[in-house]
C-alpha cells in the first residue's frame, strides 16, 4: 500500500511504485517528483526496516553514490562565488595534495573521474578509515595516481567524495557536514538532507534490508580466504566477460573494479548502521528524504533558483551539466557521459536529452531534466544492482517522464 498524494495523470507512476514495492526483493522506499517548480508526485511504502515497521513520510534512507550529485553541487557553488577555479590544479587549495605526480591534477579532472585516485584499496589501508575524515584525507593526499591524470576516466567509488569534499571544506571555511546543512539545506528548507548526520535523523532512518539469497554469501567487497580456492563459476564468467569487452576496446579490468569498490573490511559494513550514518563520506553514506532530492535537483532543472532562493547561477551550472567524458568507464564500464559530478540519465528508451544526475547503489536516484523543467528523487532499502542503480529507477524515470510530458501536452492543448 501506497501513501502520499499525487497530482492528476499521475496514476501510472503510482502504480509503478507500488509494483516495483510489492515484489522482491521486498523494502519499502519513496518516490518524490517535482515539475515547474512544485511537487506533483510525493508517495512512499513498504517496510523501513527488517522488522516490518512502516516507511513513514518523513523517513530518510542512506543513498549510497547518489550522495556524490550533491558533493559536486557544494564544490560548484564555490566556483559560482569566484572562490574556485575548474582547471585550478587541487594543490593550490589543498598544498600537502601536491606530492608523488599529484601536482597538476585539476579539480576538473577530479570531477570528471579522470585524476587516477580510484583505486581505493591501495589508498585506504582498512574500509573503517573512511570514517576518519583527516586519516583518509591524509592518505588521498600521500597517494600516488593509478594512471596519467586525464588519460581516462575510471569511477571514484570511494575516494571522490573525500577528494571534493575535502577542496570545500577548505574554502568554504567549514566542514564539509555542515556546509551542506548550512549552505543547501537550510536555504532550501530541506529538513531530510545530511551528509554526517545527527541521532535525531538516525534514530528514524531507514534500515537497509538485503536479499535472503545474499545472506549466504559474502558481500561485495568482503575479503577472499587465506587459502586460495579455484575459481568459481561467477569469476570465471567475469573473466570472460572481460577478455570480451577488451576485444571491442572496453575498458574492463576486474582488478580495478575490485581496487575501486573493495577496501579491505568494507564487506562486513552495514551502510546504514548508525556508526556510518554519522560519519561524513561524501561519496557514499547521504542520508535523504527522496521528497528533499526532488526539491534539490529542483534547483538545479530551474536554472539555479527556486523560490526565491538561487544556489547556482545559470552560467556555471551549464559548464558544469555539460557532457565533458563520453565513451565506457574504466571502472563501470559503462558510458556515463560525465559531467563535472553528474552522469546521464536512462530510460527504457535512451538517455533523456540535457537531464543529469547520480544514482547510488541499491537503486536509489535523483537527477534533473532543464527541458523537461523536472526533477526526481527515488529511495529504496532493499535491492543491490550496479554501483549506479538499476533497472526499478530506470522503469521509475519512464514513467515519469512519460507522465510529465502527457501533462505537459495536455496543458498547452487548453
Amino acid at each position: 500500500m501506497l501513501f502520499g498524494r499525487h497530482e492528476p495523470g499521475f496514476e501510472p507512476l503510482a502504480r509503478a511504485l507500488e509494483e516495483i514495492l510489492s515484489h522482491a526483493p521486498f523494502g519499502g522506499g519513496a518516490l518524490c517528483v517535482y515539475h515547474a517548480g512544485k511537487p506533483v508526485f510525493d508517495m512512499w511504502g513498504g517496510p523501513r526496516d527488517g522488522a516490518g515497521t512502516p516507511w513513514e513520510e518523513h523517513t530518510p534512507c542512506v543513498s549510497f553514490s547518489t550522495t556524490k550529485g550533491v558533493a559536486s553541487t557544494a564544490l560548484h557553488m564555490l566556483v559560482d562565488r569566484g572562490l574556485l577555479r575548474y582547471d585550478d590544479p587541487v594543490a593550490r587549495y589543498w598544498p600537502e595534495f601536491g606530492q608523488r605526480g599529484k601536482e597538476q591534477i585539476t579539480l576538473r579532472q577530479v570531477l570528471t573521474h579522470s585524476a587516477g585516485l580510484y583505486d581505493a584499496r591501495s589508498v585506504i589501508a582498512h574500509a573503517d578509515d573512511l570514517l576518519d575524515w583527516d586519516k583518509t584525507c591524509a592518505a588521498l593526499a600521500q597517494a600516488p595516481a593509478a594512471h596519467e591524470p586525464g588519460r581516462y576516466h575510471a569511477y571514484h567509488a570511494l575516494t571522490y567524495g573525500h577528494l571534493v569534499g575535502e577542496v570545500v571544506r577548505r574554502v568554504g571555511g567549514r566542514p564539509f557536514s555542515e556546509f551542506v546543512a548550512a549552505e543547501i539545506a537550510a536555504p532550501l528548507g530541506l529538513k531530510d538532507f545530511f551528509v554526517g548526520a545527527p541521532d535525531e535523523a538516525i534514530a528514524r532512518a531507514a534500515r537497509l534490508i538485503f536479499p535472503k539469497r545474499e545472506l549466504a554469501s559474502p558481500k561485495p567487497g568482503a575479503e577472499a580466504p587465506a587459502n586460495k580456492r579455484p575459481p568459481s563459476a561467477r569469476q570465471k564468467r567475469l573473466a570472460t566477460m572481460q577478455r570480451v569487452l577488451r576485444l571491442f576496446g572496453v575498458p574492463m579490468s576486474l582488478e580495478r573494479v575490485q581496487g575501486a569498490f573493495s577496501p579491505r573490511g568494507i564487506g562486513r559494513w552495514d551502510f546504514s548502521a548508525p556508526r556510518v550514518l554519522s560519519a561524513c563520506i561524501p561519496s557514499v553514506n547521504g542520508l535523504f528524504s527522496a521528497r528533499d532530492l526532488a526539491r534539490f535537483y529542483q534547483v538545479l532543472a530551474l536554472g539555479g533558483a527556486i523560490d526565491g532562493t538561487r544556489l547556482l547561477s545559470s552560467r556555471t551550472l551549464q559548464e558544469a551539466t555539460r557532457v565533458h567524458r563520453r565513451g565506457p568507464d574504466g571502472v563501470l564500464v559503462l558510458p556515463m557521459g560525465w559531467r563535472l559530478g553528474y552522469h546521464a540519465v536512462p530510460t527504457r528508451t535512451g538517455v533523456v536529452k540535457g537531464a543529469f544526475g547520480h544514482f547510488g547503489y541499491g537503486g536509489s536516484g535523483a537527477w534533473a531534466s532543464p527541458d523537461d523543467q523536472v526533477s526526481l528523487g527515488f529511495t529504496v532499502n532493499a535491492g543491490t544492482g550496479t554501483p549506479v542503480g538499476d533497472l526499478r529507477v530506470v522503469k521509475l524515470n519512464s514513467v515519469a517522464l512519460a507522465c510529465i510530458r502527457a501533462r505537459t501536452h495536455r496543458a498547452r492543448a487548453v
